[in-house]
């Protein structure tokens, strides 16, 4: 007993030798950052800058792979199968948060993802066509009102923070709407603009439609109205205390070694504050949103929590 015992102490100090030995070398080999969206979007084209600050800063390529679907979770569950090493890393959206409540799944988003840096969020909005004859928010809710279920509205996908924020801005407007879902803010725009669905809600990739005139802006999501768009009031400004920016950021699985996510966090901490980030940032009307590695995992936690409550109320929970 007393020589197996020695041997597997033997073991451990060898393992634990040898990740110490990677996380002095690390990155010495290119780092993958998964995201959430298809390429073309806010996200996509944010993230990109991002990795290409952080991989200049770590002296490897950060390469960026878009895994679109399951309403932003996929990157997620990417790290629950990836080696612990630094080299998979994964944007993180506000949707993983809310995955236990609707799919049954095997792995806790809390516990088994190694929260490494929040970076940003979005600016939301809704939007209906150019020559809708809904001008206003008032008309959207008393066009909903008189044909229950038939105005159709896309978002980036089932069960993303558009989606559930506008179910439950229907809610509490006492309004029945019908969902379609799309993978990403470029067919979401493709749809809308061929006339397949009758408002959108998405984050401010629909800005390059509103100044091409082919879209208005109905509201907008934030704390006070955007700059780039003046005359679109905010949901507490119509009457709805609802405010929502779905922070986002970057994880790394469960196991990672402390000094690798210390390196990877710092990494992008400096890829944050290079003035391209913040302007690719500023194209959606984003802005930086820094959370240190303890920060993001509180963040985790108490997201987790209030998550939970909205999709109750929205009744979309599953056993």
């Amino acid at each position: 007993m007393r020589r197996r015992h020695l041997v597997q102490l033997a073991a451990a100090t060898l393992a634990a030798a040898s990740l110490g030995a990677q996380a002095q070398t690390f990155p010495s080999k290119p780092i993958r950052l998964v995201i959430a969206f298809p390429a073309g979007g806010p996200t996509d084209i944010t993230m990109r800058q991002l990795a290409d600050n952080a991989g200049k800063i770590l002296g490897q390529p950060i390469v960026v792979e878009n895994k679109p679907g399951a309403g932003g979770t996929l990157p997620a569950q990417q790290l629950q199968s990836s080696p612990a090493d630094g080299y998979t890393v994964a944007q993180i959206p506000l949707g993983v948060f809310r995955l236990p409540y609707t799919t049954k799944i095997n792995w806790d988003p809390v516990k088994d993802i190694n929260y490494v840096i929040n970076v940003t969020g979005y600016a939301f909005g809704i939007v209906v066509p150019a020559d809708s004859p809904i001008k206003n928010w008032n008309d959207f809710v008393s066009y909903a009102k008189a044909n229950p279920g038939k105005l159709s509205y896309g978002s980036t996908g089932t069960l993303t923070s558009p989606h559930l924020t506008t179910e439950l801005i229907a809610q509490k407007v006492g309004i029945q709407l019908n969902h379609i879902p799309y993978k990403g803010s470029a067919e979401l725009a493709a749809a809308i603009s061929g006339g397949h669905i009758m408002a959108m809600a998405d984050s401010t990739g629909f800005a390059p439609l509103v100044q091409a005139g082919k879209v208005r802006v109905l509201n907008t999501w934030g704390e006070k109205r955007l700059d780039k768009f003046p005359d679109a009031p905010t949901l507490k400004e119509l009457g709805l205390d609802i405010v929502q920016n779905s922070p986002f950021g970057i994880g790394a699985p469960r196991d990672t070694p402390p000094e690798v996510t210390k390196k990877l966090h710092d990494a992008f901490k400096k890829a944050m504050e290079d003035p391209s980030y913040v302007a690719a940032l500023g194209r959606y009307d984003m802005l930086p949103n820094y959370m240190d590695q303890q920060q993001y995992a509180r963040f985790a936690q108490q997201t987790f929590l209030t998550e939970k409550a909205l999709v109750e109320k929205l009744g979309l929970v599953k056993n």
